[in-house]
């Protein structure tokens, strides 16, 4: 790869929470609820200019999570902050968890094979196959298909909580396996609404 660019001169990829507010439209937008709907929408738009979308698929990585997390963590689950930030968090969960969640979905691929279908996920896939998902979910939304990223995203954590139930007490430590299969459950609904106002156009 050659030192030199060919493309125009652009800023840098956002590295923390000031840059990103000012890219939103220069001066800070009076609420929470502002700040991480309109970070939102720049990300997605960025991220859709021609050969940056791999860029922003690994946003995180280069601004780190807390700085996504200080922008769309307490945002509404069914808006646009709040669907991004449980895509972030799903790549981060396969990356660094990779053989915890390959055993959840081999659990629950079989229970749920219509979801499993529509994540598409290789057949008994391995920790690579569940990373590259993650990374193909998110690169959906800078390729422009938004809300069939989502759907994918909304299956993948209903496969997951069918694997969670199906192991029943295999975890002894932690929270509770129901309540963290109806947690999974709760972010795959909000993320296939998020899908449907998106083909509505009132995603925000």
């Amino acid at each position: 790869m050659s030192g030199e660019d060919p493309r125009p001169h652009r800023p840098a990829l956002f590295s923390d929470l000031t840059e990103i507010i000012d890219a939103a439209g220069g001066s800070t937008p009076s609420s929470r609820a502002e700040i991480a709907a309109a970070t939102a929408a720049v990300v997605v738009q960025a991220g859709r200019s021609p050969g940056d979308g791999a860029r922003f698929v690994s946003l995180a990585d280069r601004v780190g999570l807390d700085t996504l997390a200080a922008l769309w963590r307490d945002a509404e689950p069914v808006s646009l902050p709040g669907a991004l930030w449980a895509l972030y968090l799903l790549r981060q969960w396969c990356q660094t968890d990779g053989d915890e969640v390959t055993r959840l979905w081999r659990a629950g691929e079989a229970l749920a094979p219509a979801e499993a279908a529509v994540a598409g996920v290789a057949d008994y896939a391995d920790v690579a196959a569940i990373q590259q998902l993650a990374d193909a979910v998110l690169a959906g939304v800078y390729q422009g298909d938004l809300d069939v990223a989502l759907e994918r995203a909304a299956a993948f954590f209903r496969v997951v909580a069918a694997g969670r139930r199906s192991l029943g007490g295999a975890d002894t430590e932690g929270p509770d396996v129901a309540d963290l299969a109806a947690r999974n459950d709760r972010v795959a609904g909000a993320l296939s609404a998020a899908a449907s106002r998106w083909r509505r156009g009132t995603l925000h």
